[in-house]
Order: C-alpha cells, then structure tokens, then sequence
C-alpha cells in the first residue's frame, strides 16, 4: 500500500458530500422495495438488496445508517424512517441468543439513537430514552451469556458453537462495555453477577492470544499481523486446538473482512481504555496498562499487515492466501482491480479497515507516538480510494452505497454477473453502513466537532 501522508480529512470533503448525496437515494430506494418484506437484507444481487437468513445480522446496518444519514443532512425523513424501524422491528435482536453479533445490530441502532439525544442533536424524549437505554443493557446481558470458559478467562462464542471463537466478535463487545457504562451487570446461576467490562475483556484477551498473530513461532505460517477468523477450542477442558474459518480460503491464510474486525475492534478499545481513569474492575485481568498494552500490540500488528497486504491504493481482496492471487502479478504493487479475472476485491473489508488504522493513529497521537502518522494517512489513504470511483456508487438505480463487496466467497453466495469469473459490482449492508460510519467519523473531525467513538453519549 502507498500512504499519502499529504492527505488531511478536510481534502475528502467533496468526495464524502457526494457520498451522503447518493446514500439518501439508495436508502429510500431500499425502503420503498423491500417494504413488507420478512427478514433483514444482506447483500445486493443485480442491484437491488435481497432479504436472507443465516444469522441476521445485518438489521441493524439498515437502520443504523438511516440515522447517520440524518446526522449527515438533518432531514427529519430519515431520522423518523429509523425511529420507527427501530421500535417496530429490533426488539427481536435485543433478546436474540443465537448470535455474537449484538454489537452490531443494537449499538447500530439504539446506541447511535441514544447517543444522538443524549448530544442534544434530537429533541429529549424521555420515554425513547429509556427504551433505548433498557434495550441496550438487555442485548449487554443477553450477549455475556453466551459464554465458553477457557483456563486463562473464556470468550464469546459464535453461532458455531461453545466450541468457536471467531475473530468478528471484537467489534461486538463494544455492546458489554456500553452495558457496563450503563451501570448494568449479567447474572449468572446462582445470581452470579458478571461484570459485563470484565467479561468483554477477557473475550478480547483471547482473541489477541489466539486469533492474532507475531511473528513469535506459533506455526509455520505465523506472520506479524496474520489473522485467523476462528479459533477452535476443546469444550471438555477448555484448550485451543486450531485455527479455523467460515468465510475465509483457510485457517492459515488471512480473511480480509476479519481482519479488518480485529483492526477496528481493538483500536475502539484503546481508545475507550486511554479515556478512562482507575478501572478496579480490570485488577484481575492485569490491570488497565496491561490491557493497553496487549491491545496495542493486536492493534498494531494487524494494521501493519494491513497495510503490507493491500493493492497499493488501500483496497484489499478478499483473502491474502485466494488461490487466484498467483495468477495476478504484482497485485500488492498495482491499484486494486475489483474487474479481474482470478479473486474478487472485498470493499467492505476496507470500510472498516480504514476507520480502525485511524482510530489507532488516533490513540498513538494522544500518546505523542512518533508511529501515529503512518496509521492516520494510511485511514485517509483507503478513505479517499473508497469514497470514489470505482468503488462509491454514483447510480442511483443501483441499491448499494459502496460497491465490489464479498459476503461469503466458499460458499458462493455472491452474485457473479454474466460473462465473469469472479463476483464484483454489488454492495453488501455492513459495507454500506460502515461507509457511512466512516464519512460521519470524518465529518466530525472536518467540522471541529467532539470527537465521535462507540461509547460517546452511551451515559449523559
């Protein structure tokens, strides 16, 4: 990848109005065909987004993004399209047990809802206030409860099984420290109660130890920054036993979408430590320094490799290991082509990606850290290729915000058109949503406004 450290976010101001200009027709667009329909749309398919069953988890992203469009224009249309989605359609997710996702489809939208009142940004309404605040302590409790317990601590299982640590959960904790902001607790058998910071934590423990890795011998394959999307443990004794995947090409190689999970994921998490005090509760685990630290060095790693395994305008493809890549030459050190022949590009992975090389550049800034500059231009890099042809959608005809976005490649979910090898041209709702999160992170900071993060206005 090469950084231009001459960018500064105000330069992508024209790009990041256009963006807002074309999601507020694609999201109407969105509402109008898919009224009446059951289930929550996933990805587009000649176009137009389609409603599918897996995990749905994707609910969340649709009506997340409707509120960041409203922030984005003040038009109350897209403010009062969320607000009653919201109430009519999530409660579902809220008690949802058979998910890790409750970080996305929750703080989504009842922590942006939230967070948009307790900002003054809305007019107070005391009952939808509480109905947001009960609904994010409910969906903190409910997601603590899916638990495995390892010898060091344990970790959030995902819809596999007790069995399965996936990589995307990071960003999914984010759910817990808001409940513990909350001053809310799970309970346990016995009215065990459970530290909801502590709990996430520990899932964040293991993932670092067992889903990331150093260069330190852990394998053959053992790269600084290589990420594993799942983590395989013994559930009668609690011991790691391989790393896995659902989405990915292999274990050993490194799925895009989860690392860019793990790169935003652990950067929030610095972020919410290093704006903290004395935090007791983390005694056990180490203490805040030594949480800092191990997240720092997950952040970083997985940043860097990042950087070192993306064409060379900041888009990755869909898997470092694809088979394909063999047969393009030199793809680290051309632009990103989502029109080839071999692997398809997975734009969504760079959505999220970039908002977490920022947020590390962030935190390294605040510590004075001469390494801050690199992760900051390298965020606005993958920004500015985004937010632009040919990955931002000008046609409005076509339902999907960013295109050139995979969903699941093994399995051959996504929509290949006629006469191509390879999927490319469609959009997907966390790539969508996680654009427009990344535009109102920039927005903020082009406006001198208070610095935006998950736990931002989660308690007033």
């Amino acid at each position: 990848m090469i950084i231009n450290t001459q960018l500064e976010p105000g330069h992508l101001s024209e790009k990041i109005n256009n963006l807002w200009s074309y999601s507020s027709a694609k999201i109407k667009n969105v509402t109008t065909s898919l009224k009446g329909s059951v289930g929550s749309p996933v990805v587009t398919v000649n176009g137009k987004y389609e409603p599918r069953s897996w995990t749905d988890w994707t609910q969340g992203f649709q009506f997340g993004s409707e509120l960041f469009q409203f922030e984005a224009t003040d038009d109350t249309y897209f403010l009062n399209l969320a607000i009653g989605n919201i109430k009519t359609k999530m409660t579902s997710h809220v008690s949802h047990f058979g998910v890790h996702d409750h970080g996305f489809n929750n703080l989504s939208t009842y922590g942006n809802l939230l967070r948009l009142m307790n900002e003054g940004k809305i007019t107070q309404d005391i009952g939808l206030k509480e109905f947001c605040v009960l609904a994010l302590k409910l969906s903190a409790s409910v997601q603590a409860q899916r638990w495995t317990t390892i010898p060091e601590g344990g970790f959030i299982y995902s819809f596999n099984g007790p069995h399965s640590l996936f990589v995307d959960t990071i960003r999914t904790i984010r759910i817990l420290v808001a409940g513990h902001l909350l001053e809310h607790h799970s309970s346990g058998e016995n009215d065990i109660k459970i530290n909801l910071l502590k709990r996430a934590y520990q899932h964040a423990l293991a993932t670092a130890k067992y889903s990331i890795y150093y260069g330190e011998g852990r394998d053959i394959y053992d790269v600084w920054g290589r990420t594993a999307h799942e983590a395989i443990f013994n559930t009668n004794d609690g011991n790691f036993r391989s790393p896995s995947t659902q989405q990915g090409y292999s274990g050993f190689s490194t799925w895009t979408r989860g690392l860019s999970w793990a790169m935003l994921g652990f950067a929030e998490q610095l972020e919410f430590l290093q704006s903290q005090g004395n935090l007791p509760e983390l005694d056990e685990l180490g203490g805040k320094t030594y949480l800092e630290e191990i997240f720092l060095k997950a952040a970083k790693a997985t940043c860097d490799f990042y950087i070192d395994n993306t064409a060379n305008d900041g888009i990755p493809y869909w898997d470092t290991g694809a088979p394909g890549l063999g047969d393009l030459p030199d793809w680290k050190e051309k632009k990103s082509d989502p029109f080839n022949e071999h692997e398809p590009i997975d734009s969504s992975a760079a959505a999220i990606g970039a908002q977490g090389l920022l947020r590390l550049g962030n935190y390294l800034r605040n510590k004075k850290s001469s390494e801050a500059e690199k992760y900051w231009s390298a965020g606005l890099t993958v920004a500015d290729t985004l937010f632009d042809e040919p990955y931002l959608s000008s046609d409005l005809d076509h339902q999907g915000l960013i295109l050139h976005s995979i969903y699941h490649r093994p399995n051959g979910w996504d929509h290949i058109p006629e006469n191509s090898k390879i999927p490319y041209g469609e959009a997907c709702m966390w790539g969508d949503y996680h654009a427009r999160e990344l535009a109102h992170y920039l927005n903020v900071l082009i406006k001198g406004e208070s610095y935006y993060t998950f736990f931002k206005g989660i308690n007033s």
